[in-house]
Formats: C-alpha cells, structure tokens, sequence
C-alpha cells in the first residue's frame, strides 16, 4: 500500500500538535518532534518542510540508529578518498545533499558524542567538515530532528550535550500517543478498513461489529496508529464475510498455541512432567484447607489442570498431551476419565 502521508484524527490532543507544526513550518529554526513509536513523527517532520520556504528543495532523512557510530559522521558530514579503509573515493554527507532544504534526524538519541559535538558546530555556524578533509564546507540546512527518548534527562545522565539540546529545540512538538487521543481510535480504524477492503475488493463496508469496536478501546495500543494500522488491516484480510460487520481482532500475531518456547539452560531431568506442566499448562493452585478425601481431592486437582490445559491448547489433545508430558493414549484415557472427552 501507498505511503500514507495523511492526518487523520479530531481529538483536541493531536489537532492541537497538528497546528503547532504548522506555525512552526513558517519560520526557519530547529524544531524537536517527540513521541512514541508509531505516533507519526515522520508525517510531522514531512508536514514542517513541505509548508516551509524550503517546500522545493531537497528533503533528506537519516535515521541515527539504523548507522553504526563509526561511521555516522561520514554519512553527515562526508569524506574524502582515503579518509579511512574502504573510502576509495570522495562522497557527499547528508548535509551536503540536503543543502538548501530539510535534513530530518530520526532517533536523534542515537547519536554518538563525537557525531553530536560536530553536529553543534553545523547548526551554530552552518559549516561542516567532511572527514579527512581540513577546510570546511558553508551549508544552509534546516534541522527537524525526531526521538522517543526524554532528552533533558538524557542530558542529566551525560548521554547528550545539554548545548546541542539548547540550539535544537526552539520549538519542541510532543506527539499524543493514541491512547490519549480521545475518539481517534475508531476514526483511524474505521479509515484503515475501508482502504483495506477496497484492496481486497469488497464491494462495501460493513463497518466494525460491537466486539470489535469494545476491544479496540480497551486496548492500550502500545505501538500506537502503526499498530493499529496493521490490527485493522489483519483482521480484515481474515474476515471470511464481507457482508457481516468485522468483529474479531488479533492484537498479538504470534499468539498460537504452537508457538516455539525458550529452553532452559538446563532442564531438571529429574521431573520432566512436573516442568512441562508448570510451564505450559500453567497449573492452579493446590487446594486450600484441610482435606477429608485425599483421593477425591487428587481427581479434582488431575481433572482442573486437564480442563485448563486443554483450554490453554484450544483443546488440541496432542499439543495438551505434550505440554503435560504425556502420551496421546495416557491423556485421552484422563479425558474419559474425567468426563472431559467431550
């Protein structure tokens, strides 16, 4: 699908983080984009240079974390042939690339000491110095830069230069997550299932049934808009029946009972059963009090972690039989036992 390079929302929270991005599009100085993963800090990085003089010249992205520290300062800034191994010809740093324009910073925490200090100089003085090179080169780059990090208390711990902060935030705009964005969470539900159902073709859209719409709310969307992007997405591609209003979603697509499960370092041998049961099966509790049928109180107990095992295992008697260490013919013959072969 198509980047998305829209704003969709009508909470006061995001309409207000919205504008501010748009009155500071118009002046020329550094701005600072917060927030969470998935809250949209690209989109408001974009939004800053496209309704900014800049609007025509280059616009240019790098994300700090995706560069090793060794050699960031080359991608900024550039190198000379032979400035270190591998460097066999001269090569334009982002700076250089983005002159005229925006250079938009992503995971601004990232960056290393060395990077920030040079950093500094091109954004106090608006020169940068290519690496091996010894006269510096005069750039005219406005700076957006994004991160889900609190910087001042980065700065606190010496893990970022307090006066690089200083010249970069003359306008710092904090993204809401979603969770805070009161009524946008079926807005944007709503505006990614009916694209999703154009793609696959569905004729209408039935809209989102109530345990859907119940579940939605009540989930904390910890990857926020991006997650709920692809929750949407997901549970309308498996919707067997475009005439029927969604209402099942999958909030974690790893969840199965078959999913692989970290070993031990090293496993008691000792009771295999007894760890398989503690593991997977997630057995209850002992009874509580005291008992006047000790083999009446053990049925029970046998009978209570058989019907939740199988609960857990979506009643699948070979995936139970495994994660209570048994055969396939030991727990069907527990399940008759107990009444549970139902």
């Amino acid at each position: 699908m198509e980047r998305e390079t829209q704003f969709i929302g009508q909470s006061a929270a995001f309409q207000d983080a919205v504008e501010r991005a748009s009155q500071a599009a118009t002046l020329d100085r550094p701005v600072l984009v917060i927030g969470e993963r998935g809250t949209g800090k690209e989109l408001i990085a974009e939004r800053l240079h496209r309704l900014s003089a800049r609007w025509d010249k280059p616009y240019v992205i790098l994300n700090c974390a995706a560069m090793p520290e060794t050699l960031i300062e080359a991608e900024l800034f550039g190198h000379e042939a032979g400035a270190f191994t591998g460097a066999t010809r001269s090569r334009a740093g982002r700076f250089e690339e983005a002159d005229g324009g925006t250079l938009f910073l992503d995971e601004l925490a990232t960056m290393s000491s060395g990077a920030q200090e040079r950093l500094l100089r091109a954004v106090e003085y608006g020169e940068i110095t290519r690496v091996g090179a010894s006269r510096p080169t005069r750039v005219d780059v406005r700076i957006v830069a994004a991160t889900n990090e609190h910087l001042p208390a980065l700065v606190e711990q010496n893990r970022f230069r307090a006066d690089l902060l200083d010249r970069l935030s003359f306008e710092v705009i904090t993204l809401p997550p979603l969770r805070a964005r009161e009524g946008d969470i079926e807005v944007l539900a709503t505006y990614f299932g009916q694209r999703m159902a154009a793609v696959l073709g569905w004729d209408e859209w039935p809209g989102f049934g109530p345990r859907a719409l119940a579940a939605m709310e009540g989930h904390d969307w910890p990857g926020n808009v991006r997650e709920l992007r692809n929750v949407i997405e997901r549970a309308i591609y498996r919707w067997a029946d475009p005439e029927r209003p969604v209402d099942a979603l999958t909030f974690d697509p790893f969840a199965s009972p078959w999913q692989p499960v970290a070993r031990k370092a090293e496993a008691r041998t000792d009771a295999p059963a007894l760890s398989a049961v503690a593991d997977a099966a997630a057995a209850p509790a002992t009874p509580s009090g005291p008992v006047s049928d000790l083999r009446a109180a053990v049925d029970g107990y046998e009978k209570q972690i058989l019907a939740d095992t199988m609960a857990r295992c979506r009643y699948n008697q070979k995936v139970a039989a495994e994660a209570l260490g048994l055969s396939y013919d030991q727990i069907r013959h527990a399940l008759k036992k107990h009444g549970l072969n139902q």
